[in-house]
């Protein structure tokens, strides 16, 4: 069963997102029928914010205390668990509808929507959904940078065939796809060779940025399309430092003992030189080709000769939700004793 909109807008954690985020929310929930009889708190998980939303749940408070509530009503509108007294069990009266969310979730909802209406932003496509925000670049960007990001984005259309980056230009944005389709290819022996074709959400152009180096690789649309971008000096500011956690060689050693893993994105002839024990080779050109490969639940510290090449890895494996921090100055740091 789904959830509807409206019916989402009567809860008190979601009275005031705006109808682009119901909506979207309304899509990704499913309301589950729980049996008249049932104690709904043992059937749902205890780690989600879980509301009535149809039917008439008895409620046993601890210490004593009982009360009866009913779907729509101004009681239901309080997640189960987040009541005082404290719920100790329940009982559906009738069959019962609940709908159950993932905590997080809901604050980083409430979190970009109430940044949004501060500032007037309207960015609630593709770019800044929950999808997005949960594991993309904007997840791990400390809340007190939301609200100026918000304001130094700046919209951009563009049509089928415009060119957004070619290679071998500087670095001067950051882009994040609101709609449309881009292609992502580089000159090889004089060939162009297509490397992705990124969609809403997705986001490029940070390579350059990060390794303080020349355009790698051309961005064409494929289509009429939309995109945010971020100026270099606002994405350094605001998303570079932030997420790029760097460990000298001492701490680093003492994570991959704890069971971190190395990440050399040298290429392969480097690697084999000189690579350090144990550690995994994705050269920075197949960083994208191994989001689908790594092992999203471990931790990985990545490094290059200089830092520079490993800051550019570690800041797209922290875009895709990946744990990777940044081994601080590179092997030649190491080299010097640093």
């Amino acid at each position: 069963m789904a959830a509807q909109p409206e019916a989402l807008a009567r809860l008190a954690p979601l009275a005031a997102l705006s109808a682009d985020r119901l909506a979207e929310l309304a899509g990704l929930a499913a309301v589950r029928r729980v049996v008249r009889g049932t104690d709904v708190l043992a059937a749902t998980d205890p780690t989600q914010a879980s509301f009535l939303l149809g039917g008439e749940l008895l409620l046993v408070f601890e210490g004593g205390g009982t009360l009866v509530i009913v779907g729509g009503s101004d009681e239901a509108s309080q997640p189960l668990v987040r009541r005082k007294p404290r719920v100790a069990r329940t009982k559906a009266i009738t069959d019962v509808d609940v709908v159950s969310f993932d905590d997080e979730m809901l604050d980083i909802a409430a979190t970009w929507d109430q940044v949004a209406k501060g500032n007037d932003a309207t960015f609630f496509g593709s770019a800044f959904s929950l999808g997005a925000l949960r594991s993309g670049a904007l997840a791990q960007l400390p809340a007190a940078h939301i609200d100026e990001l918000m304001r130094r984005f700046e919209r951009v259309k563009v049509a089928r065939g415009d060119s957004v980056i070619r290679e071998g230009d500087e670095g001067d944005y950051y882009y994040v796809i609101e709609s449309g389709r881009f292609q992502v290819e580089r000159l090889v022996g004089g060939a162009k060779i297509v490397l992705a074709e990124l969609k809403g959400g997705e986001a490029f152009g940070e390579e350059a940025l990060v390794s303080d180096a020349r355009r790698n690789a051309s961005v064409t649309a494929l289509g009429d399309g939309e995109l945010l971008r971020l100026r270099r000096s606002d994405f350094n500011q605001l998303l570079r430092q932030p997420l790029l956690r760097r460990l000298p060689f001492a701490e680093a050693t003492g994570a991959v003992r704890g069971g971190a893993v190395w990440l050399d994105v040298r290429y392969s002839s480097e690697y084999q030189y000189d690579g350090l024990p144990g550690a995994i080779n994705v050269p920075l050109a197949e960083v994208r080709d191994s989001f689908s490969v790594l092992d999203r639940s471990r931790d990985y510290i990545a490094y290059c000769r200089t830092g520079r090449r490993s800051a550019a890895a570690a800041f797209l494996f922290s875009q895709r939700g990946f744990k990777v921090s940044l081994l601080d100055g590179g092997l030649k740091a190491v080299a010097a004793g640093r």
